[in-house]
């Protein structure tokens, strides 16, 4: 299915278990992905260095994560579209340091058909 760019994508269910309530798997499309690399920036960098010598959380790094987690499944769901998929399922999250000041994150599971039952 291709659609025009900015075309309103119905939502895609995302589960964490192997099903989806309501719903049975019919088809399994396999795995699918999404991946984003972020770095903090200098200036944010600097500013939440400084932050991080005291107790507490540190706002510039959990706001960067955040978007990048948010940024990973929206590939992901991207991914498991092209595959067919109308569902991921047994979706996770991994993440690692690349270098200095990069951070890798994945968001990844099982792309499926899932119909609804009547």
């Amino acid at each position: 299915m291709v659609t025009s760019p900015g075309a309103v994508q119905p939502p895609l269910p995302i589960s964490t278990t192997f099903d989806v309530a309501g719903a049975r798997v019919v088809e399994n499309k396999g795995a699918c992905f999404g991946l984003v690399v972020r770095s903090i920036g200098v200036v944010k960098g600097i500013t939440g260095g400084l932050r991080s010598m005291r107790r507490g959380e540190v706002p510039q790094y959990t706001e960067l994560l955040e978007d990048s987690r948010r940024h990973a499944v929206d590939r992901m769901i991207d991914n498991a579209r092209l595959l067919g998929a109308n569902a991921v399922v047994g979706m996770r999250f991994d993440s690692s340091e690349i270098g200095s000041g990069m951070t890798e994150i994945v968001a990844y599971g099982t792309a499926v058909v899932i119909a609804t039952d009547v």
